[in-house]
């Protein structure tokens, strides 16, 4: 777990910051394109300056995302994430959540506003790792064949054949998500939570500089969430990368998240951690 300690969270709402075209990532598309030829203290409430000039962060700067311009989900928000940080971001469903993620993702265009993600419009092929709610696994491929692809997103200079780089970054993948002895068996054959494990697999081998994922622990027992979360959070830290994920447990994403935001109201909304005690 992130934190040795009990904490109690306090509200604060702060202005956000966002990002335009599309960067090369995995999405189920893209996989297939790349087949063919892919924070004791007391309460307090802050507003933060957010600066776009930082080439190691992921930034929005009021920012309005959604599907139709008259019918925003989060409207005039900024933001910043600094390399090491994990964000988690809570709230109902349909509020936002999953909208904000692809917008970051390059999937959506913004309604308003711009995003950076390392000082640029549009994230390198290889930056961004993704792990959207429908996982984007390629079915009838391996669970080999589908990590591959994600070894193979994050080293683009070469693509064919597989680099034995490439295979060592996908075979330490499997193994660390707990999948050995299913190497060569088709997604399609594999159950829901294994599939996940597949996703984030993919993400470990890409070896990206942001993690963007979208509950990407549901349909895991205890145990191998804990596993499972566990290496992504150390990737986090040992990379100096940066992740914000969707997480409805609210439990869950404070023991996960550096940072913890709460979208409602169309706005989103910064979570302040304290210590139960305060020293005097």
């Amino acid at each position: 777990m992130r934190s040795t300690h009990k904490n109690t969270w306090a509200a604060t709402q702060i202005r956000f910051p966002t990002y335009l075209e599309s960067p090369h990532i995995l999405t189920e598309n893209t996989i297939f394109d790349a087949v063919r030829g892919t924070v004791t203290g007391r309460p307090y409430w802050t507003h933060r300056v957010v600066s776009l000039t930082d080439d190691t962060c992921v930034s929005g700067h009021d920012l309005s995302v959604g599907y139709e311009r008259n019918n925003e989900l989060l409207a005039n928000i900024s933001f910043e994430f600094k390399p090491g940080e994990i964000i988690a971001i809570n709230g109902a469903s349909g509020i936002g959540k999953t909208t904000l993620l692809r917008t970051l993702a390059g999937l959506l265009n913004p309604l308003n506003g711009e995003v950076e993600i390392f000082g640029k419009s549009k994230g390198a092929r290889g930056e961004i790792g993704y792990i959207p709610q429908r996982l984007g696994l390629i079915r009838h491929a391996s669970v080999y064949h589908n990590v591959m692809l994600g070894a193979k997103a994050g080293h683009t200079s070469e693509w064919f054949p597989f680099s034995s780089k490439c295979k060592v970054l996908t075979i330490e993948a499997i193994e660390s998500v707990g999948l050995s002895h299913k190497l060569r068996t088709p997604i399609r054959k594999l159950s829901g939570g294994q599939q996940r494990r597949v996703a984030v697999a993919r993400t470990l081998a890409q070896k990206p500089r942001l993690i963007l994922a979208d509950e990407f622990l549901a349909e895991l027992d205890e145990e191998t969430l804990n596993a499972v979360m566990q290496k992504v959070l150390d990737y986090v830290r040992e990379s100096n990368a940066i992740m914000v994920l969707v997480e409805h447990d609210f439990e869950r994403a404070t023991q996960m998240a550096d940072r913890l935001f709460t979208a409602e109201d169309n706005k989103l909304v910064e979570i302040f951690p304290m210590e139960d005690e305060i020293d005097e």
